[in-house]
């Protein structure tokens, strides 16, 4: 049997939340010739706050300007921007809270805020980006994932838990297809999960979106044979 040698990075840098490893430090590995991460966790609060605090160098709102469907995020912009920055003594706005039943607002800021970080760190070169993800953290996961895909990143990174629904749900939202990720939710009898229906954000002419390759993070061997089978 014939099997070909896929390339893998020697360097692959910690996807650290929250934005610890944002776009600017992934950009420069990547553009080092190595794997560049940057972090999903909570990138839609960092994204509104970048925004409200007035987006001085313009980065934020050129990502969004790329985005695919430009409805969505005009909403974004219209919610959060302000002009030259909010006020010091001024609150932030909050972003919508997670929940298993995601209104279109909060799914489309985590689709957009993981466009944008991903975006940035991909913009003017060929070198690869990734995006790290808790698998924990399972709310956003699924709206996060698929943004970034829209962005065209070239690995999906999973850490904290085990990813066992990861590859499916990649290869069905690569397509198109509507797609779910499981919420455990503790005490309760009935299965729950969040769903995301790509083409309801971006055309369907789109798809099918490149499919990015999935590293998880493991800590043992037994965790490792199971995701290998």
């Amino acid at each position: 049997m014939n099997l070909t040698k896929v390339e893998q990075p020697q360097i692959i840098q910690g996807g650290m939340g929250i934005a610890v490893s944002n776009w600017k430090l992934a950009r420069q590995v990547s553009l080092a010739g190595q794997l560049g991460v940057v972090s999903g966790t909570a990138i839609d609060n960092v994204l509104a706050r970048r925004l409200q605090n007035g987006d001085l160098d313009g980065n934020m709102r050129r990502a969004i300007a790329a985005y695919p469907n430009q409805i969505s995020a005009k909403r974004i912009l219209d919610r959060y921007f302000i002009e030259y920055g909010k006020s010091d003594n001024a609150p932030y706005l909050q972003v919508p809270k997670l929940s298993v039943t995601q209104h279109t607002l909060t799914q489309e800021l985590l689709v957009i805020s993981n466009f944008v970080e991903v975006w940035l760190a991909k913009e003017g070169h060929s070198g690869q980006v990734g995006i790290n993800f808790l698998e924990k953290i399972q709310m956003a996961n699924a709206a996060g994932i698929f943004g970034a895909m829209i962005a065209g990143v070239d690995y999906i990174l999973i850490g904290a838990g085990i990813p066992r629904e990861i590859p499916q749900f990649i290869r069905a939202i690569s397509s198109g297809e509507r797609a779910h990720l499981t919420v455990e939710v503790k005490n309760s009898e009935r299965p729950h999960a969040v769903e995301v229906i790509p083409t309801a954000h971006i055309d369907e002419n789109l798809f099918p979106l490149r499919r990015p390759k999935f590293l998880a993070i493991i800590s043992s061997e037994v965790l490792a044979s199971y995701l290998m089978r």
